[in-house]
C-alpha cells in the first residue's frame, strides 16, 4: 500500500521536522528505553529523533525507516558515522516491513499514523516485528484540538482548509484521539495512554512556527494539494500566509498543539 503525504518534503516542512528531538517529541517513551535495546523508528524523516534514540539505547541497534529515499539519504549523511555505529537508516514500506517477526524491542512512530489510510494495518505490522515483552510507541497530534490567540480569522480559515486538504489526500488529522481504539483494533490488549503539548509563544517560537507556515501555505505540498483539490485559490493561500505572519509578529501570539501518546505492550 502507498499513501500520499499531505505535507510533502518542501524545505519549510523539513525545518519543522528537524526541530523535533526525543526530549520534545518522545518524552513519554524515554523511561522505557535502556542500553542494548533494538529500536525501529517508523517514519523517521530527517532522523533527529532517531539519532537521539540511538544514543540512549547504544550499543543496541536503532533503525530509522522512511518511505522517501531522498529523506533517508539526507538523514544518513547527517547522522551515520563511526561515532554512532549502532544507527542506520533504510527506505521501506511500513505496511510490509522487511524484518523478521520479533526483530525489535521498541517500535516507535511519531506523527505517522495521521498520514496513512489504514493505521490499524500499520500498527499490526509494527506489532509483528516487536518481540514479546516489547513496546510499540506512537504519538500523534490532534489538529482539531489546536487552539491559538489572537483569534485571527485567517488562522480559522487555515485550520478549516488544513483539515480538508489532509483528509482529501490521505489520513486523519485528528489522529491523536483515535490511537487507543486503533491499537485495540490492531490486537493490543495493554495500551497505556498519555497526552502532551507543544506550545509556541515566545518571539523565537512565533517567528519560527508562523514563518514556516507562512511559507508552507504558498510553496509546499499543502498549497499544491489545496489548489489541485479545488479547496482554495491563490488569493486564499496568500491571505492565510499573511495571517500567519501577522500572528508571528504579534507579541500576544500563542498556539497550543495537543498530542496523544500510546505505549502498547506486546
Amino acid at each position: 500500500m502507498a499513501d500520499d503525504y499531505a505535507h510533502g518534503h518542501h524545505a519549510s516542512v523539513l525545518r519543522s521536522h528537524t526541530w523535533r528531538t526525543a526530549e520534545n517529541s518522545a518524552a513519554y517513551l524515554l523511561p522505557r528505553l535502556a542500553a542494548g535495546q533494538r529500536v525501529l523508528d517508523v517514519g523517521s524523516g530527517p532522523g533527529t529523533i532517531t539519532a537521539d534514540l540511538a544514543r540512549i539505547v547504544a550499543p543496541g541497534l536503532t533503525v530509522g525507516l522512511d518511505a522517501s529515499a531522498e529523506v533517508i539519504a539526507k538523514a544518513a549523511a547527517d547522522f551515520v558515522s563511526s561515532a554512532q555505529p549502532n544507527l542506520r537508516f533504510e527506505t521501506g514500506d511500513a505496511y510490509a516491513l522487511e524484518y523478521a517477526d520479533d526483530s525489535f524491542d521498541v517500535v516507535h512512530a511519531h506523527q505517522v499514523l495521521q498520514h496513512v489510510g489504514d493505521p490499524v494495518a500499520m500498527l499490526r505490522e509494527m506489532r509483528r516485528v516487536t518481540a514479546p515483552g516489547g513496546t510499540v510507541a506512537v504519538r500523534d497530534v490532534d489538529y482539531e484540538g489546536v487552539i491559538w490567540s489572537p483569534r485571527f480569522p485567517e488562522l480559522d480559515e487555515w485550520l478549516a482548509l488544513y483539515l480538508r486538504v489532509h483528509r482529501g489526500v490521505s489520513g486523519e488529522p485528528a489522529a491523536g484521539r483515535y490511537l487507543k481504539s486503533w491499537a485495540r483494533e490492531a490486537g493490543f490488549t495493554s495500551v497505556a495512554c498519555t497526552a502532551s503539548l507543544w506550545l509556541f509563544e515566545t518571539d523565537e517560537d512565533r517567528a519560527w512556527w508562523g514563518g514556516m507556515w507562512a511559507e508552507r501555505a504558498l510553496e509546499s505540498a499543502f498549497a499544491d494539494n489545496a489548489l489541485r483539490l479545488g479547496l482554495a485559490d491563490r488569493v486564499a493561500l496568500e491571505r492565510i500566509s499573511a495571517g500567519w505572519r501577522r500572528w508571528a509578529e504579534d507579541p500576544d501570539g500563542w498556539l497550543l498543539m495537543p498530542h496523544a501518546e500510546i505505549l502498547a505492550a506486546v
